[in-house]
């Protein structure tokens, strides 16, 4: 397994390098942890948050997925992973900020702009094909506005509409809802150009991201 050694060889250097330097830091960790930020984001292994923003052990408290979806409130008896880690970080750990960061190139976005799932509801691309099909009315919102074409530029506002579609389902889970009404909770839209590095943020009342 060539692969996991690799990482086996990284875990060493970070026992003998980063681990040493911060030992205090480290210390203070295992008594708890208290970020002020969530961070949403997809599972791709481009677009790591910790190495984005440079963020130290401790700064956030990340949920990755598919396309850094978040589904709508649903209170019944199914296993909600993501709406499990959102409750734990907004009821327990009282972030303050949500991001939701997309990126380019996502291929879960893809996959919902071409319906690449939709004939594997029943085998392999099950999961896959119902979680994305968050984006069904996203996809039909963007496909009419780039007249059905398929290029770069209708890939990249698919993109760009699924973190808006993550951000309105944030807003229908109650405890969310109330905390942002009160001023205690901010939630922000963000986009990663894997291409050039950038992070665009997203302005929600005019509906626009802008480089960071």
């Amino acid at each position: 397994m060539p692969g996991f050694n690799r990482l086996l060889d990284g875990y060493r250097r970070f026992r003998s390098t980063g681990w040493a330097r911060e030992r205090a830091r480290w210390s203070e960790l295992a008594e708890g942890q208290s970020p002020e930020v969530m961070v949403i984001a997809c599972s791709d292994s481009r677009v790591d948050p910790a190495t984005i923003f440079d963020a130290d052990p401790g700064e956030m408290f990340v949920v990755r997925n598919v396309a850094a979806l978040v589904p709508p409130y649903q209170p019944d008896s199914n296993y909600h992973g993501v709406s499990a880690a959102l409750e734990f970080a907004v009821t327990q750990i009282n972030v303050r900020e949500i991001v939701v960061m997309g990126h380019g190139f996502c291929g879960g976005c893809a996959a919902a702009l071409t319906r690449q799932f939709d004939d594997a509801r029943s085998g392999e691309g099950h999961f896959i094909a119902h979680w994305i099909d968050m984006l069904d009315d996203a996809r039909d919102f963007v496909l009419g506005h780039h007249s059905g074409e398929l290029d770069r530029s209708a890939f990249q506002a698919m993109e760009l509409a699924g973190v808006q579609v993550s951000l309105r389902n944030l807003r229908t889970f109650p405890w969310v809802a109330e905390r942002e009404q009160a001023g205690t909770l901010a939630l922000r839209g963000a986009f990663f150009s894997i291409a050039d590095g950038i992070l665009h943020l997203l302005d929600e009342e005019r509906g626009r991201f802008s480089p960071a």
